[in-house]
């Protein structure tokens, strides 16, 4: 009982999203008779602290009758891909390293996150995308990163 409420307290702690994911379009790799196939969905969201960089991911469905009533447990791989898609701006500080991005892909325990760091040597913004459960998480991971010009700031709080 008290795992089943720190459970629900972390979850409910976690449970913001800073971005919004909207879907691009998604390819079926399992039929299923009944409910949805499962599939791999192709997902874009703006960076909320900084302007001109979407991050592109894609990652694993869970269709069928669990997958319909939000029961099913999705993979934990995935990929992403963030780019400049206009000039990059950073109207406020960023932090050094802020998750951005979370949302859950089983019905209590996992979430897949994606995290902005900074890396003011090389003036990049690295995402880093990996999926994590309560008890215990997966070392599936992808990277990408995006270089800055150097005349624009990157503010780090």
């Amino acid at each position: 009982m008290r795992h089943l409420a720190l459970s629900l307290t972390l979850l409910l702690l976690t449970g913001a999203t800073a971005a919004q994911a909207e879907e691009i379009g998604s390819v079926d790799t399992v039929f299923k008779l009944i409910g949805s196939d499962h599939k791999i969905v192709v997902e874009a969201f703006d960076d909320p602290g900084v302007t001109g960089v979407t991050c592109f991911l894609s990652r694993a469905k869970t269709g069928g009758i669990k997958g319909a009533l939000g029961l099913a447990e999705d993979k934990s791989e995935s990929s992403i891909a963030c780019r400049q898609v206009g000039p990059i701006s950073i109207p406020k500080p960023i932090q050094a390293q802020e998750e951005i991005f979370s949302e859950r892909t089983s019905f209590i325990f996992k979430r897949l996150r994606i995290v902005r760091m900074v890396d003011l040597k090389r003036h990049t913004l690295v995402y880093l995308t990996y999926s994590d459960r309560v008890i215990e998480g997966s070392p599936q991971n992808s990277v990408t990163a995006v270089p800055v010009d150097r005349a624009t700031a990157i503010p780090v709080r």
